[in-house]
């Protein structure tokens, strides 16, 4: 999912489906913390969400932008304000952009790894933060690399602190890259999903699930795209936004 940049602010701070095995049995920290059900992305444009019930809701802010290009890493901190009450549960999110974005290619080496992985565990020191989440777009050629940042990321963690990552939903369906990842969740995209649009959507409508079972723990939407679809009111859903969050825009979430 391409936000633009990502910076948190505190109340005061502009701061498959058949054949595939289950690991569903591998630890969901999100549940063990009693992460609300409802996480709404708060991308970078000012926020004011001090109304939000605590319990049903939780925010996940672009805390910022990190850009693979050569063998730099180009930080973009969130520069747009976001409000929320001392109560509300904090994921900071970091966007990886990469070739897909930039059109170069970029060095995936040791030090940008580490640089990576520095960066993102600066996050955990903004305000009631208590979860981190990554925002990619692997190109086939890069997907060891991230595997390697994720693992030595979770490896640096501390082990109450959940991991999730976003996912396109094509990756979800069959797509073996995600098995085993260290991380608490792979958040299906189901939206701007492009050419995969109408298969998957009518999968989802048919009764069919992802076949990734780490895709199997949350949903991530869009507040102007519905679904027709059985949803598992286990699930946590994502909810996305392309402008900033009105009271009326809450109201209307039917989860």
């Amino acid at each position: 999912m391409k936000f633009s940049r990502l910076v948190v602010v505190t109340a005061l701070l502009p701061v498959v489906l058949a054949g595939c095995k289950s690991n569903l049995s591998v630890r969901n920290r999100l549940d063990e913390s009693h992460f609300p059900p409802i996480v709404l992305w708060a991308w970078e444009r000012p926020e004011d969400l001090r109304n939000l019930d605590s319990k049903r809701f939780a925010v996940a802010f672009l805390a910022q932008t990190l850009v693979l290009k050569g063998a730099a890493v180009i930080l973009n901190p969130r520069q747009q304000p976001l409000q929320v009450s001392p109560d509300t549960k904090l994921m900071a999110v970091t966007r990886i952009e990469s070739s897909k974005t930039t059109g170069e290619r970029a060095a995936l080496n040791e030090a940008q790894k580490q640089k990576l992985v520095s960066l993102v565990m600066s996050t955990r020191q903004l305000a009631n933060v208590s979860a981190i989440q990554i925002d990619f777009d692997a190109a086939s050629s890069e997907r060891e690399f991230y595997r390697g940042f994720l693992r030595d990321l979770r490896a640096q963690l501390p082990d109450t602190v959940s991991l999730s990552i976003t996912a396109l939903a094509s990756f979800c369906i069959g797509d073996r890259w995600l098995q085993d990842l260290p991380v608490d969740e792979a958040v299906p995209m189901i939206f701007r999903m492009g050419a995969d649009d109408r298969n998957i959507k009518n999968m989802l409508s048919g009764g069919d699930d992802f076949r990734e079972p780490l895709c199997q723990r949350s949903y991530g939407v869009a507040i102007d795209e519905p679904l027709d679809m059985k949803r598992d009111a286990k699930r946590r859903v994502y909810v996305f936004n392309n402008h900033s969050w009105t009271q009326n825009d809450i109201a209307r979430l039917q989860f």
